[in-house]
């Protein structure tokens, strides 16, 4: 019998209907047999790995061979001859094996002589994209420079600080040096009436500070800079609503150890909430030492007291159970620093530390308002713009007084005197300041002598500077506009009969001049000494415009001295809120462990509600309550401060730094 066969391998999903298809086919009259191949196939076509079979078929017939060939290859099969001799079907699988050996030699060459390329490459992989990013930064700087092309030079107008104007011009020197050039690089000032951007320069404590301010705005050019006082009013109103020593001293601790190993951390990759903690540590080590003092001045420590000194109160020994007791002054004798331990478990411990924390928030809202005050006093002297002094700051500042400042002086006032002493209750300051706008002239309960006569005085001060407030910048402005209007009319009436002279002439000579200008297009000038072109937007003088300003501003004040002065409270109620969570937490934890007759129970309780006290005083107090503090800190400065007196129409001053190119884009 002609027996022939085929052979081949064929694609594993497709084996199945391979045979189906040949037994169908040949209705069969065929013999196969396959096996799987154990290492996956990549095909050259599409480079991917397919799992393939090999598969031998015997059948009789050419005719036969011939349809399972065409089968094989419509399902994608590739055939092999192979010989039927056995000696030479040796030689092949030697031959075979030998190239296959040959072919993995060169693969295995091939990709050790890639591998140590791509080692050698990758050493200086960063080295080479530092080198592109500073590069393609060079060039797009470049871009940015005007061309000569009668001097075939470069010409670059750009903003630098006036101290480093020296050490510009003393690198640009060395450089020519070093390149060997004959042409000098020449640096000229250039006059304009644009405004400059603002630079200020920081280092790394007080560039966290600055940034805080900067988020609000960029303080316009030679403006007062509102971050100078900003390191020590944000940290010191946050720690008057953080006060606790105990909770302070832990946020010190981890920004001592941030600070410790900064370099360290610097060069680490973090996460986005470490990374704003790293960043801010400078402020988390300031917050941290305003709240100890605070917590030394509120004598609170985890919710309880320090017995530092001795304490100013006496309480008598003889009671009865569930008998109210008053406790007595020992002389003289005063507390020294702080707040006297012994008001802590009192009764009346809550109503005293409310009263004084209140009064105390009053005080510091005013005086941290008055200090913003102040500051557009020294921005409008700056400037040179004495209508903002005297039409918004002096009006201000005595409308702000009359009222606010009228009720610290009552406030320090009454904690001045000793009522008590006197036999005298306490007059209430709330009602004594409702009744000064509603009732002007009634006191119930007298201060001083002559307290209601100084009430209406100070209050027809403060209504006497709302017109003021209102009318005498605008008024002002439009006499100067009108004074400036008629002096330029003036000035073209006596120069109309000089300059209708030599009008034409100059009319010729300008067109010729542009003309001139318009076929030279491609030479210029190479040094600007003067820019007085595009500079800042004058608008035209409108008494309408400037009217709605001013009373939108005038509104916008009186009420937000009211507001404002109301919004310092938030450091009384946060201050409570702080003291009041950790002493719940304190009792429903430890306290109930210390609590406990049992020695053992005690032990066992107080080892695990520790840990649970612990937990709850990192997470509650001190991450949630520290940023609840530090965003109301924050809101203070930027709406209640910062609107008294923060411009923040200026552009931020953002030199060409190879190092702010590449922590923008880092190389890994």
């Amino acid at each position: 019998m002609d027996i022939g066969f085929v052979a081949g391998v064929i694609p594993r999903d497709r084996i199945g209907a391979f045979e189906r298809i040949l037994w169908r086919t040949l209705r069969g009259n065929l013999y196969m047999n396959q096996s799987e191949i154990p290492d996956p196939i990549v095909d050259p076509a599409t480079n991917e790995e397919i799992h393939k079979n090999v598969f031998v078929i015997f059948a009789h017939g050419k005719e036969i061979i011939a349809k399972i060939r065409k089968i094989s290859e419509s399902l994608g099969a590739n055939l092999h001859a192979v010989d039927e001799n056995s000696e030479l079907r040796r030689d092949q699988i030697h031959d075979v094996n030998t190239r296959l050996t040959d072919v993995g030699n060169v693969l295995r060459n091939t990709k050790n002589a890639l591998d140590a390329e791509l080692t050698q490459i990758a050493r200086s992989l960063a080295a080479w994209m530092i080198i592109v990013k500073k590069e393609k930064a060079v060039y797009h700087a470049l871009n940015k420079f005007s061309y000569d092309q009668a001097r075939k030079t470069l010409i670059a107008e750009a903003w630098c600080p006036t101290n480093s104007l020296g050490l510009i011009k003393s690198t640009l020197q060395d450089v020519n040096d070093r390149a060997g050039l004959s042409v000098p690089t020449i640096v000229n000032q250039i006059r304009t009436n644009k405004t400059p951007p603002t630079y200020m320069k920081t280092n790394k404590f007080t560039q966290s500070f600055q940034l805080i301010v900067d988020a609000y705005g960029t303080s316009k050019y030679q403006e007062v800079n509102p971050g100078l006082p900003t390191i020590v009013t944000f940290p010191f109103f946050f720690a008057v609503m953080f006060g606790d020593f105990g909770h302070a001293m832990l946020m010190t601790m981890l920004a001592i150890t941030l600070i410790l190993f900064e370099r360290k951390l610097g060069k680490t990759k973090l996460d986005e909430l470490s990374s704003m903690a790293f960043s801010g540590r400078y402020i988390m080590l300031m917050m941290g030492i305003f709240a100890m003092y605070t917590g030394l001045i509120y004598n609170d420590i985890f919710s309880k007291s320090m017995d530092l000194f001795q304490s100013a109160w006496s309480w008598p020994e003889d009671f009865n159970e569930n008998e109210t007791v008053f406790a007595e002054l020992k002389g003289s004798y005063r507390y020294p620093f702080g707040l006297d331990w012994g008001w802590h478990g009192t009764d009346n411990n809550l109503l005293f530390t409310n009263s004084y924390k209140m009064k105390l928030s009053i005080i510091l809202g005013w005086s941290h308002m008055t200090y913003s005050l102040c500051q557009s006093f020294v921005n409008a002297r700056h400037f040179k713009k004495p209508i903002e002094i005297w039409g918004n700051f002096v009006p201000g500042m005595i409308f702000f007084q009359s009222i606010f400042g009228y009720l610290v002086f009552t406030i320090i006032y009454k904690w001045s005197v000793d009522w008590n002493g006197l036999g005298l209750p306490a007059p209430g300051l709330l009602n004594m300041l409702i009744f000064m706008f509603l009732q002007p002239g009634r006191v119930d309960d007298e201060l001083y002598p002559g307290q209601a006569t100084v009430q209406k005085i100070l209050l027809f001060v403060a209504l006497i500077q709302v017109p003021i407030l209102l009318l005498l910048k605008p008024l002002y402005l439009r006499w100067e506009h009108n004074r400036a209007r008629a002096l330029g009319y003036r000035g073209l009436n006596e120069a109309a009969h000089t300059s209708a002279v030599d009008d034409d002439d100059e009319h010729q000579n300008l067109i010729s001049g542009q003309r001139d200008s318009m076929g030279d297009g491609e030479e210029g000038i190479g040094m600007v000494t003067q820019d007085m072109g595009e500079g800042e937007e004058h608008h035209e003088f409108e008494f309408s415009e400037e009217m709605i300003h001013q009373v939108i501003h005038t509104i916008e004040f009186c009420l937000n001295c009211v507001s404002h002065t109301a919004s310092y409270l938030r450091l009384w109620a946060l201050s409570l809120a702080h003291q009041q969570l950790s002493s719940v937490l304190w009792s429903m934890t430890l306290g109930n462990a210390f609590l406990q007759t049992s020695p053992t129970l005690r032990v066992i309780m107080t080892v695990i509600t520790f840990y649970l006290w612990f937990v709850l005083t990192i997470s509650i107090l001190c991450v949630m309550e520290g940023t609840s503090a530090m965003l109301h800190s924050l809101r203070l400065h930027w709406v209640e401060a910062m609107s008294k007196h923060f411009i923040g129409d200026g552009i931020p001053f953002t030199p060409f730094s190879f190092e702010a190119i590449l922590q923008e884009d880092p190389v890994d």
